[in-house]
């Protein structure tokens, strides 16, 4: 297990006061949004069709290939600069099936850290999921969940929408018990006013299982990360959530939304029309976000959008480099990675 040392100067942002050294271990736990990871096979029961070679979208073996190796070259960097190594735990969309996985965390960039996987097929029609990787060293999954999201056309009560589940996975971080929910809630497809009442649901059910949590213990880590489809100002996040956007003084029981300042701030995840979204979020429980450094909390959250994962050039120049624009690009995804640190001292 590899260590990075911090001195206490860098945790108590607010004091200038040199103090003796203290050491601390580090773990990043990210997500991303790797836009549209199938392979190149049709899937019977799935509307997969456009990601084949015979497909609108022309998807070939060599496409998938050279996407697979862009991801590993991401995820083995994000969090690399404190941490010095990939991502304990990384959470992922948009991916089509287990297989994918597997030939993703098997690429020459990955294979060395030994990633497990937790995935469940959902109900989705174009068959994308959400899934969990994790460093088998450092992360053990106790048990895992998947939550079905039941969404109804509006203007057709009988009219089922088929969208993802919420995963759940419980584990021991390092000895410690962590609670992580990977979510991708439903699109702002036809608009994001008339699209709002199911990402309100989504919101519902994730709280009901974070409910369920905090039942069975007060105290629980919870890490709730995804593509929300909603910024960290949105009804779904402040209103059904209700998030915090200030760590300092917290109750037991609430949320803490790291990415609400970077989002006042202007930053973001993907670009739309000349504006940033910042729907890629991490938001954790209350005691995570104590700064109490005798078990894992908080440092801080970023977003991962280096400069290769950047549109280098055009009119979208410096949006998200996306994989797929009216053909294969090249690139990685319509999202940046985003990403937190949790430390304790040893």
């Amino acid at each position: 297990m590899r260590f990075t040392r911090l001195s206490l100067f860098f945790i108590i942002f607010s004091s200038s006061i040199v103090v003796a050294q203290k050491q601390y271990k580090i773990n990043t736990i990210a997500f991303y949004n790797v836009e549209n990871l199938f392979d190149y096979e049709k899937d019977p029961i799935t509307f997969d069709e456009d990601w084949t070679p015979e497909g609108k979208n022309g998807w070939t073996k060599e496409f998938y290939e050279d996407k697979l190796s862009k991801l590993a070259r991401v995820m083995s960097e994000i969090g690399s600069d404190m941490a010095g190594t990939s991502p304990a735990i990384i959470g992922v969309c948009e991916v089509e099936n287990r297989r994918v996985l597997e030939d993703l965390v098997n690429e020459k960039q990955l294979v060395n850290h030994d990633y497990g996987i937790v995935q469940v097929d959902s109900p989705d029609r174009r068959g994308i999921d959400v899934a969990l990787l994790y460093k088998k060293k450092l992360f053990t999954p106790t048990s895992y969940k998947n939550y079905e999201l039941i969404l109804y056309d509006s203007q057709d009560r009988t009219k089922r929408i088929y969208t993802r589940d919420q995963l759940l996975v419980s584990g021991m971080l390092d000895g410690e018990k962590i609670h992580i929910i990977v979510n991708h809630w439903p699109s702002r497809y036809g608009g994001e006013e008339r699209s709002r009442p199911n990402r309100m649901k989504a919101a519902e059910l994730n709280k009901k299982i974070m409910d369920s949590l905090f039942s069975e213990d007060p105290y629980a880590k919870i890490l709730t990360m995804g593509d929300f489809n909603d910024d960290p100002s949105s009804p779904s996040i402040k209103d059904v959530l209700q998030t915090k956007k200030s760590r300092e003084n917290m109750k037991m029981k609430e949320l803490f939304n790291p990415m609400e300042e970077m989002h006042k701030k202007g930053m973001g995840t993907l670009a739309y029309r000349d504006a940033w979204n910042l729907f890629d979020q991490i938001i954790i429980s209350s005691e995570l976000a104590k700064k109490d450094y005798s078990s894992y909390r908080l440092y801080k959250a970023g977003i991962f959008n280096k400069s290769y994962l950047q549109n280098p050039r055009g009119q979208y120049k410096g949006y998200p480099f996306r994989m797929f624009a009216n053909g294969y690009t090249g690139g990685y995804s319509d999202h940046f990675p985003v990403y937190v640190y949790l430390i304790k001292e040893k």
